[in-house]
């Protein structure tokens, strides 16, 4: 993978989040925290997925909307598109784990491309439920794409996991 040219797309909430048992105001959601470690190790490119219609501002509220989007197998309309998807080899995919699972955008996300031949790497933020089904639902998305076993990080830990991010990623190599 060193000579492959890679993307870091990844959905991230800043704002009012639920972090070790709290409501805290993050300035930055710890799911782009961890992009932006990636980035720094890899030098891959990045691409936030950002949906037209904005999640509210209050936790409890985006809970509710977020269930009821996975409810419905909603698609959420996404406000841009990676320009050139072909030119890249290997996408890492990071999200919040919503549900048991990635935010209902993130799956919009990747139906949206080809990703036949390319290597997807997860990774998400969560409190205590890991990858849940994020893996499994990325295999059924992108079939013909190889996806790589993802790194799981508890949301409150993400200013401290640098050394946990570049052991995942110098072991997928």
């Amino acid at each position: 993978m060193a000579n492959s040219k890679s993307l870091i797309a990844y959905f991230s909430r800043k704002g009012n989040n639920y972090v070790g048992g709290s409501i805290v105001n993050l300035p930055i959601g710890n799911t782009e925290v961890i992009a932006k470690k990636i980035q720094e190790l890899t030098g891959s490119d990045m691409f936030q997925i950002e949906t037209v219609k904005s999640y509210p501002e209050d936790y409890t509220e985006t809970t509710n909307v977020a269930q009821e989007e996975k409810r419905q197998n909603a698609r959420p309309e996404l406000t841009a598109t990676v320009d050139d998807m072909d030119s890249y080899d290997v996408i890492y995919i990071g999200y919040p784990n919503w549900w048991g699972t990635m935010p209902m955008a993130v799956f919009t996300f990747l139906e949206a491309y080809d990703f036949s031949g390319k290597t997807i790497i997860p990774y998400c933020t969560h409190e205590g439920s890991g990858m849940g089904s994020s893996e499994r639902d990325i295999k059924k998305l992108c079939p013909n794409a190889k996806v790589l076993s993802g790194l799981a990080i508890i949301g409150g830990s993400v200013s401290r996991a640098d050394k946990d991010v570049a052991n995942w990623l110098k072991n997928l190599i």
